[in-house]
């Protein structure tokens, strides 16, 4: 038993080495389980005061700064979204911990961009302007991957749409500079991050500069950004320049000359990354290996004599009691009241009711742009902060037994994956999981498990789903399947969601996804496992058209796959090219930066429709663009009346539709009989005959839910 004085309280408490223990496994000796436990204790009557004394929304307006007592904000944010105040949120996460540390912040939510005075509703801010896009991308937030307007923006009061102007921070920051010349604009959320150097836009299908430069900002701050932010309002609060804030780790600054930048790797400057594409690729794979916090590099890029952008390495990977805290400040956990008339923020109902256990991802793909803002060394909250903040949802009005999810970007993983990581970082030149499992990898799902078994235990709380990405690979690495048991039996919903996303191993090795050999074993294993639970439960897999390596060959590849399964994808997913992943490099350069191996890229708008027409084969209108694809593919042995065929002769389509159309007319015709003439020669049978409509509601079809079950492979 240990026994710890808590000094708020003046008292003594009582804890067993157990208990104490599951608050920082990590901690080496009873001396920091001590330390962690009187922090930990010390917070949570802090927090209880908080609540109790009332949440309240930030300051969005004079009146509100009036209520508050306040003259002047220390910080006001601009942000891209709607004002919701909820830890899914970034901009309510680094609006809270400045809070918490003193400061004083106000938000001004989706400003006019084309009226200056919008800019000013709360006045100049003591210490400087906070700018950021939101919770997206602003140009991914408005465009589909065929560069076509989206119909809604879920971030905006009501889904409406037009709400934030493209390219979001340069606008909002140019805005600010127009009325503010002097005052510091920092920027950062996910698109200042992932636009932190020179890098390749999509929708203008050009090279941009650092977003530093173009926006007028004075200061970055990328990843994740609570470390940085307060450090970085500190240092402007001491007193210091923000011209001379260049010491901060996860920011990115403009320098006039590298005299007093000692350690830099020198990066090719923008004017040659122009010329050259292959120089670009080499730049590239620079910054994609310095997004390590324990291995990064500083890197510095020229754009002109007197300018230079200078990227400090990344900020250090938060520990599981910083995560707690951040959590745990008071947020509303909603919507602004103000949008309540234009029907809310529909984002919030996606979240609403999930709870985010970890952040960081060393699954590795290549298209995905997690590496180089969250980084790969996983950071994981406590059992007791997600308890904690369930207890909270269960006392929600709405809230009706369903946790949606638990989860991040990959549900199942909750802790580094390896030792080395917490004193070396992730291996720089290796993944943890790509191309085979490394041989240090920690493959253990008990953590997880053990949250899973009390958040369901819970009063109140019907069911605990998992909605969030299930890597099978690493599932399949733990040489134990008591998770998968667990996940079958307690936290699927019907459908699980997976992410194959291709059956080619070619597509897959630029993919940086495990081969399909390994996607098939966990077919096998999870149809297995439902079996002998007695469960129907089916998998979703989330497919890729046109991703850099796929050429119509492995597109054909994956139509016959998909035609083995027996169903036709509703939704198919095109590679989308957004900033700073290895495959939007590949497909603006035609190498991949890993090996400078040449790659195929289909960038045609025509070659890209008809890959995604051959996964969508059995849809009449695309019926000119699959041919097309399989005589282009040298594939017309897949047009004709065969098993295997995927479409019928040109000019006979129309006639097998219709002769579908009248056998189907036919049968039912002859079924209706059937059931009117038992009705009326069996009229007191106690046993009645279920409706023609029952029976097929009854029938199984060949759906998404079952094809798995039909189709092993």
């Amino acid at each position: 038993m240990i026994f710890i004085y808590n000094c708020e309280r003046k008292e003594i408490l009582q804890i067993s080495e157990d208990n104490l223990k599951q608050f920082d496994p990590e901690a080496k000796t009873e001396k920091e389980l001590v330390n962690v436990m009187q922090i930990r204790v010390n917070r949570k009557e802090k927090q209880q005061r908080s609540m109790e004394a009332g949440k309240k929304f930030l300051p969005i307006s004079r009146e509100d700064m009036k209520e508050r007592g306040w003259e002047q904000c220390d910080f006001v944010y601009i942000t891209g979204d709607a004002y919701v105040d909820h830890p899914s949120f970034g901009t309510a996460i680094i609006s809270r911990v400045l809070e918490a540390h003193g400061f004083k912040v106000g938000m001004i939510a989706q400003p006019d961009w084309k009226d200056d005075a919008s800019i000013q509703a709360l006045g100049e801010p003591r210490l400087g302007f906070l700018v950021s896009s939101g919770n997206m991308d602003s140009m991914v937030n408005h465009y589909t991957v065929s560069k076509k307007r989206r119909q809604k923006d879920q971030y905006s009061p009501g889904g409406v749409m037009g709400k934030r102007p493209d390219y979001a921070v340069v606008v909002y920051s140019n805005l600010i500079r127009r009325t503010y010349k002097k005052t510091p604009v920092i920027i950062g959320g996910i698109e200042a991050s992932l636009r932190r150097l020179a890098h390749y836009d999509y929708w203008s299908n050009q090279l941009k500069h650092s977003i530093l430069v173009d926006s007028q900002a004075d200061l970055l701050s990328y990843g994740m950004g609570e470390r940085s932010i307060v450090e970085i309002a500190q240092a402007l609060d001491s007193g210091l320049a923000v011209s001379d804030i260049t010491f901060v780790d996860g920011t990115v600054y403009k320098a006039k000359s590298l005299d007093s930048v000692y350690d830099a790797v020198i990066l090719p400057d923008f004017s040659a990354l122009q010329r050259d594409k292959r120089t670009y690729a080499e730049s590239f794979y620079k910054q994609y290996c310095s997004t390590d916090p324990f291995t990064g590099k500083r890197l510095a890029e020229g754009y002109r004599d007197n300018l230079y952008i200078v990227q400090n390495p990344p900020a250090k990977p938060l520990s599981s009691m910083e995560m707690d805290d951040i959590y745990a400040l008071p947020y509303t956990r909603t919507f602004h009241p103000s949008y309540q008339e234009a029907g809310g923020v529909p984002a919030i109902e996606e979240i609403k009711f999930s709870l985010t256990s970890n952040r960081g991802c060393f699954g590795g793909c290549s298209f995905c742009a997690l590496t180089f803002h969250q980084g790969r060394i996983i950071q994981a909250r406590s059992h007791e902060s997600l308890v904690d903040e369930a207890k909270l949802l269960v006392r929600d009005k709405d809230f009706k037994g369903y946790i949606h999810d638990v989860g991040g970007p990959t549900a199942n993983f909750r802790f580094p994956a390896c030792d080395k990581q917490f004193e070396h970082g992730a291996c720089p030149g290796k993944q943890c999981l790509f191309p085979e499992p490394c041989s240090n990898l920690r493959a253990d799902h008990q953590d997880y498990i053990a949250l899973l078994k009390k958040l369901r235990e819970l009063p109140g709380v019907k069911k605990v789903f998992i909605r969030s990405g299930i890597r099978f690979d690493y599932l399949l690495a733990d040489k134990s399947r008591d998770f998968l048991w667990e996940l079958c039996r307690h936290h699927v919903s019907g459908q699980l969601k997976v992410a194959p996303e291709h059956v080619s191993d070619a597509v897959l090795l630029r993919m940086g996804k495990p081969k399909n050999k390994v996607y098939r074993q966990f077919i096998r294993e999870y149809q297995s496992v439902n079996g002998q639970l007695g469960k129907k439960q089916y998998l979703v897999p989330y497919l890729m058209s046109s991703h850099p390596g796929s050429s119509l060959k492995e597109a054909v590849e994956l139509a016959e796959y998909i035609r083995d399964l027996g169903y036709m994808p509703e939704q198919v997913q095109d590679f989308y090219p957004t900033p700073s992943t290895i495959s939007t490099c590949m497909y603006y350069t035609g190498l991949d930066p890993r090996t400078m191996e040449k790659v195929y890229i289909p960038d045609s708008p025509h070659e890209k429709a008809m890959q995604r027409a051959l996964i969508q084969y059995r849809d009449p209108k695309l019926y000119d663009l699959v041919e097309e694809a399989l005589v282009k593919a040298g594939r017309k042995d897949l047009i004709g009346f065969g098993p295997k065929c995927l479409i019928r002769p040109k000019g006979r389509q129309n006639k097998q539709e219709e002769d579908v159309k009248n056998k189907d007319n036919k049968n039912k015709a002859s079924k209706n009989k059937a059931a009117k003439n038992h009705r009326e020669f069996a009229p007191n049978k106690k046993k009645t005959i279920p409706s023609i409509k029952e029976k097929e509601a009854g029938r199984k079809k060949k759906t998404i839910r079952n094809v798995h079950k039909k189709h092993e492979h």
